[in-house]
């Protein structure tokens, strides 16, 4: 019997949170394992070092490595310390693979469900953080609204044009690349937290016809009553399903594929795909998409309010 490949996403995100399954895929069992360190960026950085050589490839959880947004990469200075925690093991944080898959959720979208988009009123709480997928919208003519001023500064001033959004990115990044990464997305245990209240920012809820973005900003300031809104987002638990459910949201899609409940985040399919690959670095993103096409993997999609 051939030997398991093993992938380790080790997160700063909430032990709550953590969860392993075996895929198997070309005939190879790939046991994929999160562990969360409750915003211990220590103890993180520890376990990267432990199983550095020991397992087959590393993903980065709750922090990125880096951001790609208008034409450039941009390193957080706070990240570095996970990259020269590693040797041996290749270790990628779901950027790589971010442009690629979310950019392509909106294709899978319009031709695989046949869904019309052009003139959606579409919610993107932080296009810095994806880019690929606001993007994405953007072209397919929907009618956007960019929160990152909001959700990651806490300025409630929104973004409407692209040309805005570049200015924005290139002026405010490389300071904010700098800064503690806690003070752009804090921590926390879990999803659990309350949601702001509905009365702060509801209204940019209501306007839209789609929200997209990191499930922790998408659940922040959502209202109670989401009849008929689309959610495009990246992990959730059952709970955070049955959460959207009741608030009435009508489709949900995870722009990574569902296991035993739990969609895993970019960076765990990142590190998945390497180790299929064999390679000991990030891929191409056309090379990704060849992957996940050959994997079978595809964004989980469901209609909420269905039966």
């Amino acid at each position: 019997m051939d030997a398991i490949k093993e992938i380790v996403s080790v997160s700063i995100g909430s032990s709550k949170r953590d969860h392993t399954v075996d895929v198997d895929l070309f005939g190879e069992t790939f046991r994929i394992s999160r562990v969360g360190t409750d915003g211990d960026m220590a103890l993180a950085e520890q376990k990267l070092r432990e199983l550095d050589g020991k397992v087959d490839a590393f993903g980065l959880g709750g922090i990125d490595l880096f951001l790609h947004a208008a034409d450039h990469d941009y390193y957080f200075r706070e990240a570095r310390r996970f990259r020269a925690a590693v040797s041996q093991t290749p270790l990628v944080d779901g950027s790589g693979l971010k442009g690629a898959v979310e950019g392509d959720v909106v294709r899978f979208m319009r031709e695989e469900l046949g869904l019309e988009l052009t003139g959606k009123k579409v919610l993107i709480t932080s296009a810095v953080d994806r880019w690929g997928m606001a993007m994405g919208f953007a072209d397919a003519g929907c009618d956007m609204t960019y929160g990152d001023m909001l959700y990651a500064l806490d300025i409630p001033i929104m973004i409407h044009r692209k040309s805005t959004l570049v200015r924005f990115v290139r002026a405010i990044a490389p300071i904010a690349v700098q800064l503690p990464f806690a003070w752009l997305y804090p921590a926390e245990a879990d999803h659990e937290s309350e949601v702001e209240q509905e009365s702060k920012h509801a209204d940019l809820y209501r306007a839209a016809d789609i929200i997209a973005g990191d499930y922790k900003y998408v659940r922040k300031y959502m209202p109670e009553d989401m009849s008929g809104k689309w959610i495009i987002t990246n992990t959730t638990t059952s709970q955070d399903v049955e959460f959207l459910r009741s608030r009435g949201v009508e489709l949900l899609i995870t722009s990574t594929p569902r296991f035993e409940g739990r969609s895993f985040g970019t960076n765990v399919i990142e590190a998945t795909m390497v180790a299929l690959d064999g390679s000991d670095r990030s891929l191409r993103p056309a090379r990704y998409l060849e992957l996940l096409a050959k994997s079978g993997f595809a964004p989980d999609v469901q209609w909420l309010q269905r039966g």
